[in-house]
């Protein structure tokens, strides 16, 4: 537990640190890095289910998917491209891989490689790219990086109120079968986490975030990304147990691999991407 505490304020250090120095550059770096990592793990894991996904192909245009828009649009202030960049090389990864398969694969397990080449670009930078997508809104950028950090504290913080919760007075196993100690008293206790610091941030912080953002309205939009955030979590076990591993990697002491960072960002930042929509 020490492990896990200090390697999460640590981390916490270097993303805040490198925002407040780099921006909106080192935010895109960051998830740019992560999708990569990410992509590595599940792949890995693909493989001890018996599949053989083009790993480094997938990797490539998952670092494209996230990083491409950003910088297309800020060197080159191209929207009508930015907008379809991330489905085209869905598309493009679909495409690569079927050709590919036909020499590189034998009949086994052909489709076995396109659904884990395909699946895991589209279900880890694709829905990672959301979050620089929302850098990427029609607003200042300021105000953008700031909502983009709010999601990602909104949805990691209801990772740790969970596990406090449910290490304080956790007694209903919510899915025994995908993961033993998580508890029903865990997530309540980790949304209402997150609607505390939703609410705090859109409080102390209204300088920097959307007018629209005010702590109700925060508490209201936090509540449904927390949920998504377990759900999220519970996929992400529902992958390990599948691939009969405990952690994805030993990247971070106390926390696991990329996979283990990102599990609970993956589903939420589209969520909250659309949500943002209707902000002003």
């Amino acid at each position: 537990m020490l492990s896990r505490i200090l390697s999460t304020l640590l981390l916490w250090l270097v993303i805040l640190g490198s925002l407040y120095f780099f921006g909106a550059d080192a935010a895109v770096v960051l998830i740019t890095l992560l999708a990569a990592l990410t992509l590595h793990e599940f792949y890995g894991m693909t493989k001890k289910m018996g599949h053989r996904p083009f790993h480094w192909m997938g990797i490539m245009i998952g670092i494209l998917i996230t990083a491409a828009p950003y910088y297309l649009m800020v060197y080159r202030d191209a929207p009508e491209i930015v907008q379809n960049i991330p489905a085209g090389l869905v598309v493009l990864t679909l495409l690569l891989s079927c050709a590919r398969v036909l020499g590189e694969r034998d009949a086994t397990n052909r489709v076995e490689t396109i659904a884990a080449t395909v699946g895991g670009v589209l279900y880890i930078p694709f829905m990672l790219h959301f979050l620089v997508a929302i850098l990427l809104r029609d607003t200042d950028n300021g105000e953008n990086l700031a909502l983009c950090l709010w999601v990602v504290a909104v949805s990691k913080f209801c990772d740790v109120g969970a596990l406090l919760t449910g290490l304080a007075i956790g007694r209903h196993k919510m899915a025994p079968s995908i993961s033993p100690k998580k508890t029903w008293e865990g997530a309540v206790g980790g949304v209402l986490v997150s609607c505390g610091l939703g609410a705090a941030m859109a409080h102390f912080a209204a300088a920097y975030l959307p007018p629209d953002l005010t702590p109700l309205i925060a508490v209201l939009i936090a509540a449904p990304i927390a949920v998504i955030t377990i759900i999220s979590d519970l996929i992400e076990s529902v992958i390990k147990r599948r691939a009969d591993t405990k952690d994805t990697g030993a990247l971070i002491p106390g926390i696991g691999g990329a996979f283990d960072l990102t599990d609970s960002l993956i589903l939420t930042a589209p969520v909250a991407y659309f949500i943002f929509l209707f902000l002003e």
